[in-house]
């Protein structure tokens, strides 16, 4: 981090993904976002990079630049005000509106994502159908059936998967499933099934995709019941944690010690799931039965 520049926080590296994503759906380029709040486009580059902070009438210039209104105007001003508070703590807690949005946002810059769930294909390895029988068991649950909330989220599952797997710069992805999620009732039983030959067919495309499965019979796993994700973002930027909820906010892990903890419960894990063959041979054999 050159001297001048702010320590890249969760809520700056959202912020700054958050203002690219805004800037690219515009159809901006950064010179111009730069004309917009009359600063050089270098001032624009650390900004999108989460290492450099902007003031409310910068961001108000930029966000009018972009043509953002409404709701979405809104959260991304409150984000520029908690990117520009200094406080210590241990972790970020994202309550603000549209967090699924700035978590794909995370998940496609980086470059290594090592990720764990319990009981369920984490979203990056969902196929389209088996996404809809996941959002379809929370309909009139956690929203009410009345609102669009769920084919919204339907929406931003599949954008998430576009650009994860669209992404033409190199990654390193390794996920542990557990052998429950295999195993899941979701939906129809083609469902279950069409999911296999997705984690198949993904496999089979993807060089830089490992999968792992987790027995039920593992002893010592660390975060048994819950989950974990790592992103990991090569020289960039410090890596960054995150749990996932059933419902509620979404918790952000950027402190040192914190990250290297998720790491080391990651890599026990990894260390008991079956090999990649064998998981691999595991998943095939319940596709063909």
């Amino acid at each position: 981090m050159r001297v001048g520049q702010a320590r890249p926080t969760v809520e700056r590296r959202q912020l700054g993904l958050t203002l690219r994503r805004l800037r690219e759906r515009a159809g901006r380029t950064q010179h111009e976002a730069a004309a917009a709040i009359g600063k050089a486009r270098t001032k624009i580059v650390v900004l999108e990079e989460g290492v450099s902070t902007a003031t409310d009438d910068d961001l108000v210039a930029l966000l009018n630049c972009f043509g953002v209104r409404g709701p979405e105007r809104k959260t991304v001003l409150e984000l520029g005000a908690q990117a520009r508070k200094r406080q210590k703590r241990r972790v970020y807690v994202d309550t603000l509106p549209d967090a699924y949005d700035r978590f794909a946002d995370m998940e496609a810059n980086a470059t290594e994502i090592s990720c764990y769930e319990s009981g369920i294909i984490p979203g990056p390895l969902q196929s389209a159908e088996y996404a809809r029988a996941v959002i379809e068991e929370c309909d009139g649950i956690w929203w009410e059936k009345s609102k669009p909330e769920g084919e919204n989220r339907l929406n931003f599952r599949l954008r998430r998967l576009e650009t994860l797997w669209g992404s033409t710069e190199p990654k390193q992805l390794r996920y542990v499933l557990t052998e429950d999620a295999l195993h899941a009732n979701m939906g129809q039983p083609e469902v279950m099934r069409g999911q296999l030959r997705h984690l198949l067919s993904l496999l089979y495309r993807r060089d830089d995709l490992a999968i792992r499965m987790l027995p039920n019979h593992a002893y010592g796993n660390p975060a048994r019941g819950g989950g974990l994700t790592i992103f990991g973002f090569g020289d960039r930027a410090a890596p960054v944690g995150y749990s996932p909820a059933v419902y509620g906010s979404s918790t952000y892990y950027d402190e040192p010690a914190d990250v290297a903890a998720l790491r080391r419960a990651f890599d026990r894990i990894w260390e008991l799931s079956l090999s990649e063959r064998e998981s691999k041979r595991l998943i095939t054999e319940l596709e063909e039965t």
